[in-house]
């Protein structure tokens, strides 16, 4: 029997247990979000979310769909806990980050429930490490009320038009500029650093463009460094998607695929900078 498809020890009871037969899909996704220390995971029938917040202004979302891994079960409704996102992340890659051609690390992932350790067996060549990481009282979650409903404007673009404007504008600008428009100039991002103003056209027939749905001309700016993390979850992208709501809340919707095509999503809501008046603009 496969070691990611053995059943727990009998009479042991798990809230969440989940065997992936490669490791690295789940660390990849995890290393997009990590940009601070602990994380909140959420367990449902439908995946796993593993959520991490900065100053209550930017909040990052892993969704790791049931399907992606070999076995998922949840025996409540929901499974909820806080964990350190930088030992998890340690305990994945302990056999390294690259495996050799052929080989990957397989990884059963069990949490017995409220004030239990998360176990993780791993398993690479043979050899197996079992790793029990201690787990915390999930704190409340921001909520930034995004649903698709608010949403005014939404484009979607081929995330290598994305890395191209974050590669080209002044990154020593404190904040990106984005504009967003049904007329010119459609989609614009701009930069405001030591060399001066840089700005960034998209034309809503751009090869890059993959959706263009704008209702209203918005413009409103987001500090570089609540955006700076997101880059990580861009570099592994292929699509990204770009919404705000009324508010001028931010939400980038990276579609990431993984080694076996299997298509997984990380979202970074961001809240606008609220020290720029209309009048800078």
């Amino acid at each position: 029997m496969p070691f990611s498809a053995q059943p727990p020890a009998s009479g042991e009871r798990y809230a969440l247990s989940a065997s992936l037969d490669n490791a690295r899909h789940l660390s990849s996704l995890l290393r997009a979000v990590h940009f601070q220390d602990h994380a909140t995971c959420l367990a449902t029938a439908s995946g796993l979310r593993v959520t991490v917040e900065d100053a209550k202004c930017i909040q990052a979302n892993a969704f790791i769909q049931a399907e992606i891994f070999q076995e998922f079960s949840v025996q409540e409704e929901s499974v909820m806990f806080r964990i350190s996102l930088s030992v998890l992340l340690d305990c994945l890659t302990i056999f390294g980050t690259s495996s050799l051609p052929g080989t990957s690390t397989a990884l059963r992932m069990c949490y017995q429930g409220y004030g239990y350790p998360l176990m993780l067996f791993l398993e690479e060549g043979g050899v197996v490490t079992v790793c029990k990481i201690n787990t915390q009282e999930p704190d409340e979650l921001l909520d930034f009320d995004f649903c698709s409903t608010k949403v005014v404007n939404k484009i979607i673009l081929q995330s290598e038009g994305l890395r191209e404007a974050f590669a080209e504008l002044d990154m020593s600008s404190e904040v990106l500029q984005i504009t967003m428009s049904p007329d010119k100039p459609y989609f614009r991002l701009s930069t405001f650093g030591n060399a001066g103003s840089a700005h960034l056209d998209y034309p809503r027939d751009s090869d890059l463009m993959e959706a263009f749905h704008c209702n209203q001309t918005q413009t409103n700016r987001y500090k570089i460094s609540l955006l700076k993390p997101s880059t990580k979850a861009l570099a592994l992208s292929c699509k990204v998607s770009i919404r705000t709501d009324a508010q001028g809340f931010l939400s980038l919707q990276y579609m990431i695929r993984n080694e076996d095509g299997q298509i997984c999503f990380v979202e970074y809501y961001c809240c606008p900078d609220e020290n720029i008046t209309e009048a800078e603009l």
